[in-house]
């Protein structure tokens, strides 16, 4: 025996992967040997790679007016961005004008405010659109915001074949993990196909869906779910577009991919390798004739979650890394994210190290130089086909229900993703996994950093330019076009091209989602708890056994155990800090009640009430903390129960803590927050 042999580690994938690789562990494997832009595409889409022309560097972004979003894009540009990636607010993803009153909180909070195509003209303003690639993540209101889109271009003088770029278009990833949906799954199916069509016909260079991976890895999927889930879902859009009457080839060379890149180094560069060969492989049967319908071409981003509130500088560490495991796993554009993104919402100085992070390694690494670099590594090949291996299992699972549709209504892969999200929040917490800065080597004291913060004059705006808009345009043109929108929804047209005669007439994004909701409705969805996982990490772990204990002496003084209202106010979808404490809290022995996601103050105070619990958990990650939670605890007094204590967790500057603590807020939970910790302090404010 080697004296290294005890030295096997297993992955969040269950990969066992071992101290030394030889060439051994070459034997056998069935994605070697083919060329950069060959099927299976391992070593990546095209022949000549980053010598012929390096990545494209796409940043994200998008905040308060269109306005102030143009001027951050044209000084991006003007800084070295080769494309642009928009970022919309959680209202108009949500398919809300600013003016309705259960946006109150979202409004360019999260991202850039489009009401109307007099929004996307200034967005756009000077940026020439038959030269600038755009990406636009955009699911829910895909049908009036591609719509605004394309009259933008128009009004610019460019046709639609002008157009290249993206738009996500990917609704089965919302109901997966993101929830940023607006109606049911089968007519958001139809959407999609409707998208497909109309792009496939008039805008050959755009791509039609881009298949999203990263908030599966963000929601806390490992690499092995990630491949699988986001390859199921493009399997489940290829059907759907052949089931309206398109071949294989009318659409498949303009579907894309969106990868999530996080630390585990060699993994990441492993799974978009193996991700190409999977859909090269499957798209096979869909009998295609053209080589590019088999080719998988992906976005990246690095990772949100692993970014920390503690010690941030050493964020802009994590994401140079993340970044080189992108570039050496062959991505077509990357966004790196902000070193403070764990904080708040990006300054202009981090964004700049954030895009200048994307350009050293371009410009500075060498990288460039070589097609696939580490092809034949004896540890990445053998990572590449474990995890070729591991999705098939999983893909297997997901087939036999039926497809990923079929599969995300039955909670399947929602279940696998939330499990795998507690787990890694246990092994955190008893530093099984190292976070330096936050679990390890943390420093005693720190410095506040600067954060952006966009005010209330954003919301203001907008219901300002729609009182305009709505003043000087035809009212009874627009309604015929909403009421033929309506007529097309519930027949076979095309929702797109309605959509965009409505959007030339000065509809709103609202108005339009409106008459779609009219024939389609508005989907919820229920979470559930996941138990015995957090629990099952900890073991007989002292400290945990010790607050159970004190959970269990709460119980047997008050006659029931303590009561949780874990919460999500606003538009805000993002849920898995919300899933992962309230199944630690279960597990711990409290009574957890999960709120419908999407609530407004009144409606959350109002069901808090009648749930009679001891203690609201918020958690805020899209910059509402401070319009949503004072107006909870108004509310609470005006329903006649103020006693009912506050807490918040999230992303939430400690700039803001005097303030909330001022409002009547009992505890504070920021990003890395250990539980057991939390817990304790919750015990301690309902006793």
């Amino acid at each position: 025996m080697l004296p290294f042999e005890t030295l096997d580690w297993e992955s969040p994938e269950g990969i066992k992967v071992k101290p030394l690789y030889t060439q051994e562990d070459l034997e056998g494997l069935e994605h070697l040997y083919s060329l950069p832009g060959e099927p299976p595409f391992v070593r990546g889409p095209y022949a000549s790679m980053y010598p012929g022309k390096p990545w494209t560097i796409r940043q994200y972004t998008g905040f308060s007016t269109a306005k102030e979003s143009n001027a951050f894009y044209r000084k991006n540009i003007a800084g070295g961005q080769k494309g642009l990636s928009i970022a919309f607010d959680l209202a108009t993803h949500r398919g809300y004008d600013s003016d309705n009153p259960r946006v109150h909180g979202d409004v360019g909070k999260a991202g850039v405010a489009i009401d109307t195509v007099e929004d996307m003209t200034i967005l756009f303003d000077g940026i020439p659109l038959d030269k600038m690639s755009v990406s636009m993540t955009m699911n829910g209101a895909v049908i009036p915001v591609m719509a605004s889109f394309i009259v933008a271009a128009e009004e610019q003088g460019v046709k639609p074949e002008q157009l290249s770029g993206t738009i996500q278009n990917d609704i089965l990833k919302e109901y997966l993990c993101r929830n940023t949906y607006i109606y049911p799954p089968e007519p958001s199916m139809r959407i999609i196909s409707d998208i497909i069509s109309y792009c496939s016909e008039n805008m050959p260079n755009f791509n039609t869906v881009s298949i999203s991976g990263y908030h599966i890895a963000e929601a806390g999927a490992n690499c092995v779910l990630q491949t699988a889930y986001t390859i199921a879902d493009g399997l489940e859009y290829v059907r759907a577009a052949i089931q309206s009457g398109l071949h294989i080839d009318d659409f498949a060379p303009r579907l894309s991919f969106f990868f999530g890149i996080g630390m585990d180094f060699f993994m990441h560069i492993a799974m978009l390798r193996a991700a190409r060969f999977l859909w090269s492989e499957e798209v096979l049967q869909f009998n295609p004739q053209n080589e590019k319908s088999r080719i998988l071409r992906t976005h990246c981003q690095t990772s949100g979650w692993s970014l920390t509130e503690h010690d941030p500088y050493n964020n802009i560490i994590r994401t140079t890394i993340e970044c080189m495991s992108a570039v050496l796993g062959e991505t077509q554009s990357l966004h790196t994210n902000a070193y403070d993104e764990a904080v708040g919402l990006p300054t202009e100085l981090s964004e700049r190290i954030a895009r200048n992070t994307q350009l050293i390694v371009q410009q500075e690494s060498q990288i460039c130089r070589v097609i696939d670099p580490l092809a034949g590594s004896y540890y990445l090949e053998s990572l590449t086909a474990s995890i070729i291996n591991g999705a098939r299992e999983v893909m297997k699972e997901i087939a036999a229900v039926g497809g990923m549709a079929k599969a995300i209504s039955m909670g399947i892969p929602q279940r696998r993703i939330e499990e795998a999200a507690v787990r890694t929040q246990a092994r955190i917490e008893l530093a099984q996994d190292v976070i330096v800065g936050e679990n390890k080597y943390r420093v005693a004291e720190e410095d506040d950093i600067p954060v952006r913060e966009v005010s209330s004059h954003a919301r203001e705006h907008q219901i300002a330019m729609l009182k305009d808009i709505k003043a000087s345009r035809n009212n009874f043109a627009v309604q015929k076009t909403l009421d033929n929108i309506i007529q097309v929804a519930e027949s076979d047209g095309n929702l797109l091209a309605a959509a965009i005669e409505a959007i030339r007439l000065r509809a709103t994004v609202g108005e339009i989602s409106d008459a779609i909701e009219k024939v389609f409705g508005r989907y919820a969805t229920k979470a559930e708890i996941i138990s015995n996982v957090y629990a099952s990490v900890y073991g007989e772990d002292e400290r945990f056994l010790a607050v159970k204990k004190r959970v269990a002496a709460f119980t047997e003084k008050t006659g029931r155990k303590p009561r949780i209202f874990s919460l999500k106010m606003g538009q805000d979808g993002h849920d898995r800090g919300l899933k992962v404490v309230s199944s630690a809290l279960s597990d711990l022995g409290f009574d957890v009640v999960i709120s419908p996601m999407f609530q407004t103050p009144e409606e959350a105070a109002k069901l808090a009430i009648e749930n009679q619990v001891n203690v609201i958990g918020v958690s805020s990650l899209a910059a509402g903390h401070k319009t949503l939670v004072p107006l909870l605890i108004e509310e609470l007094k005006k329903q006649g129960n103020p006693n009912i204590k506050v807490t918040v967790g999230g992303v939430i500057p400690h700039q803001d803590y005097d303030y909330l603590d001022e409002i009547g807020v009992v505890a504070i939970f920021g990003p890395g927050t250990n539980i057991l910790d939390a817990t304790t302090k919750i015990l301690f404010a309902i006793e």
